[in-house]
């Protein structure tokens, strides 16, 4: 029997990979609701400026992941936190990596069933999808690494299709006024910080170290990865302001997939089922990185790290997403209420973490170096 490698790591992946990988976590599925949330056409600079925060983010993080404990991968975690804390603090990543998985996960399936199988059992949905990223996730996490590059060629062109919403007759610049807030209400605070949340990603490179290239310099293509999803952001919300116009922005929910389904091609009748198929690639990268991920903080937390990893435990793991994901469908996510509970803790917990992490991991990074000093 083939040993089942799950975790090998005789492969180091160089920055482009690094890039790849931010970029498209910072464009999953809260992107879809961005124009919704930030209505208002001042809230531009809002992207700009949660734009410069994460580069300095970045900056923090990368400056910790050119430290020599980021080097080591988990003995550098054990050699900075201690056996007993890195099994706590893997437990609460597993609680954040399931609660955003499910999230991400239960908000594209409305989107397929919305747009695609209005009438299919959702439940099967989800089937097929975890299916499918299981079976990537089966194949290691090299693998499922190298999987990124065919994900960024499969959806990064599909912002161009998006040009013809910049251009009379549909474009007016009346649309974009005003630039400066007139006034500011809860509501764009709580625009600030899905932005906020939808440029997390970057932090989740800490699950990936032993497979990162130690001597890397990953700032400049986590720079070029947080500059070319602003772009994608600012695009995105200012074409929507041109088509709906901030006044019926609020009335869709999905208004970046419905604007789609305006544009005519004379070789397909429905762009809007291809493009969302396509980003279904994305989807499916997403949850076999952090089905792995979620393996591999259930192995450190049962002690189980100098063990082999078994295809018993893998299936487990699996199975065990599955019904989380059926559960919280039928019960939490099919009422408009809870779902929007469950949204807001999501977009919370990915700012707060987006946040603290990089700055915890350096200030504790620093700390010990002084003490060892």
């Amino acid at each position: 029997m083939t040993t089942f490698s799950l975790f090998d790591k005789s492969s180091k992946f160089d920055g482009i990979y690094a890039f790849f990988i931010v970029n498209r976590f910072q464009m999953l599925y809260l992107f879809f609701l961005m124009p919704t949330y930030l209505l208002h056409p001042f809230m531009i600079w809002g992207i700009v400026a949660m734009a410069i925060f994460s580069q300095l983010n970045i900056r923090l993080l990368c400056k910790w992941l050119e430290s020599n404990y980021a080097k080591k991968g988990y003995q550098g975690f054990v050699e900075l936190f201690g056996v007993r804390m890195v099994r706590l603090l893997t437990f609460i990543g597993l609680i954040l990596i399931l609660i955003k998985i499910t999230v991400i996960t239960l908000g594209y399936l409305e989107v397929i069933h919305d747009f695609i199988f209005p009438a299919m059992n959702s439940n099967w949905i989800i089937f097929f999808i975890l299916l499918t990223s299981s079976y990537v996730a089966s194949l290691g996490m090299k693998n499922t690494i190298r999987f990124v590059v065919i994900v960024f060629l499969c959806v990064f062109w599909m912002i161009f299709l998006y040009y013809p919403f910049f251009i009379p007759p549909i474009a007016a610049l009346h649309d974009l006024y005003p630039l400066i807030p007139t006034n500011w209400t809860t509501d764009s605070w709580k625009g600030l910080l899905l932005i906020w949340a939808s440029y997390s990603g970057p932090e989740y490179l800490i699950c990936l170290i032993p497979w990162i290239k130690p001597q890397q310099k990953m700032r400049k293509y986590l720079t070029y990865a947080n500059a070319l999803s602003t772009s994608e952001y600012l695009l995105l919300f200012i074409a929507s302001l041109f088509f709906f116009g901030s006044n019926y922005l609020s009335k869709s929910k999905y208004p970046i997939i419905h604007m789609i389904r305006y544009l005519q091609s004379p070789l397909f009748e429905r762009l809007d089922i291809i493009l969302i198929s396509l980003h279904m690639f994305l989807l499916v990268f997403a949850i076999s990185i952090f089905l792995l991920c979620i393996y591999g903080a259930t192995r450190i937390i049962l002690k189980k790290t100098s063990t082999q990893p078994s295809r018993m435990g893998f299936a487990v793991t699996c199975i065990m997403l599955f019904l989380c994901f059926v559960i919280v469908n039928n019960w939490i996510w099919s009422i408009e209420t809870e779902q929007n509970i469950l949204l807001n803790i999501q977009i919370w917990l990915s700012g707060i973490t987006y946040f603290i992490v990089p700055t915890f991991l350096l200030l504790l990074t620093k700390l010990k170096g002084r003490v060892k000093a």
